[in-house]
């Protein structure tokens, strides 16, 4: 990778992009750190460490939700505006024609993707404004503010800032899309975990150090845990890594046998080729859609104002069994992720398409004869392959999890699906960055 980053950056052109790419991380790491009007950041703190979707938001942002920045919705309005326009594309005929039109089609649905990721930044700043008004309105006598972080007006500038926040987000992200290396989108979160490093990195080194070796050197037993377990961390870090690279890389490949065809004087076909089915095809897509899911039930109860009536004893409970330490959050998030896993391949892959598109090319899987024999066998290719990675995203996602609650360690910021999408999007530019090196010395060839 750091050879083809080293050859990338020898060409103008390519480091042009580069340099433009590494432009906007930079200007969405300064808005990181730019706090919205009106808002006290220790308020903000305290709904945060609550977990669920806010936890998950702010890690996403680089930390910019916990700094009540600009950028604190960071690319997710846009990331669920994608996904549902991509649902909505094949259940409602307008959309799917739209998305069979072209450039042109193509087009229509980015201008109403955008409006809809809009929409949903307002909603989204509005949710969040509302749960910690309600859930910390407790705190508002210690707060020397006059109210101002509660007024409508104060509320407005908060709502105003945030949906701006993710609109331009979202300009930044396609801005990276046409000028830029990789995706906007992945790029932008492939910043926002990379910063919370530092984080991590400081909390196992005090853990380590303060924590393990300095009650060692006093004489104190209770040290020897944290003195074992860090160097373990960073062993099952590099080891989870690993196995996302390999089984990001890993496919199954359906054989494929092309006839013979006479025409004129000349055969074509006749080689033998394959289909190479992924076995994670989802990507990270339903780790995201799982988290968003399972943490509605548990912001929607935030949502209720803090009493001491006995109605909010409900409210209590569903909070504590949604969340992250309760055992029946981790069954049920295993369970939406190999669902949402199959929901996206079946959306992704249509085997009746692909059995048509072979017998078009007159090509054919051996052993299999062309029509509904070709479908079955697709179908259980995919259905196998499917399976496998979703319980690989499972284990990714419920492995710090697990880990947390055995080992004690709660502090970890980079969990498996952080570095799930690092992995991911350094692979993903690293793939990009060389086929455009290849493009160009081809081109240069036939020059």
């Amino acid at each position: 990778m750091l050879k083809i980053l080293r050859d990338a950056w020898k060409i103008v052109d390519l480091r042009k992009k580069i340099l433009f790419t590494l432009m906007i991380i930079m200007i969405f790491r300064i808005g990181s750190a730019i706090t919205v009007p009106f808002v006290d950041v220790a308020v903000l703190t305290k709904a945060i460490e609550d977990g669920g979707t806010i936890e998950f938001l702010s890690m996403i942002s680089g930390g910019g939700f916990s700094n009540a920045s600009i950028f604190a919705l960071s690319i997710t309005p846009y990331i669920n505006a994608s996904i549902i326009i991509q649902l909505l594309t094949v259940a409602i005929p307008p959309l799917e024609k739209l998305a069979k039109d072209g450039e042109a089609g193509r087009k229509k649905l980015g201008a109403i993707t955008r409006f809809v990721t809009v929409g949903l930044g307002l909603m989204l700043g509005i949710a969040y404004y509302t749960m910690v008004r309600w859930q910390y309105s407790a705190l508002i006598p210690a707060i020397d503010i006059r109210g101002s972080f509660w007024t409508w007006f104060g509320g407005i500038v908060i709502v105003m800032c945030f949906t701006a926040g993710s609109t331009l987000m979202m300009w930044l992200g396609e801005q990276v899309n046409e000028k830029g290396i990789g995706s906007g989108i992945s790029m932008l979160l492939f910043a926002g975990i990379l910063s919370r490093i530092p984080s991590a990195a400081v909390f196992l080194w005090e853990s380590f150090y303060t924590g393990g070796i300095r009650l060692l050197m006093q004489n104190n037993s209770a040290g020897l845990k944290n003195v074992i377990l860090m160097p373990l961390v960073l062993v099952l870090f590099l080891f989870i890594i690993a196995f996302i690279i390999f089984m990001t890389d890993a496919e199954r490949r359906i054989p494929i046998q092309y006839a013979k065809r006479v025409v004129g004087r000349k055969v074509y076909g006749g080689q033998n080729t394959y289909i190479p089915v992924k076995v994670n095809m989802s990507g990270v897509m339903p780790i995201i859609l799982a988290v968003s899911l399972i943490s509605v039930p548990s912001v929607i109860a935030k949502f209720a104002p803090p009493n001491p009536e006995a109605g909010n004893t409900v409210w209590k409970f569903i909070t504590d069994i949604f969340s992250h330490n309760h055992p029946f959050y981790g069954i049920l998030y295993f369970i939406l992720i190999i669902g949402f896993a199959f929901f996206y391949v079946t959306i992704q892959y249509n085997p009746v398409e692909m059995a048509n598109n072979l017998r078009k090319n007159s090509g054919a899987i051996p052993g299999y004869r062309p029509g509904r024999p070709t479908v079955d066998y697709i179908k259980r290719v995919l259905n196998k392959v499917t399976l496998i990675g979703a319980l690989f995203l499972g284990f990714v996602a419920l492995f710090p999890i697990v880990f947390g609650a055995v080992s004690g360690i709660q502090g970890l910021t980079i969990g498996g699906t952080s570095v799930m999408i690092v992995v991911g999007v350094a692979m993903e530019t690293t793939q990009q960055l060389e086929s455009q090196m290849m493009m160009r010395h081809y081109k240069g060839f036939l020059e």
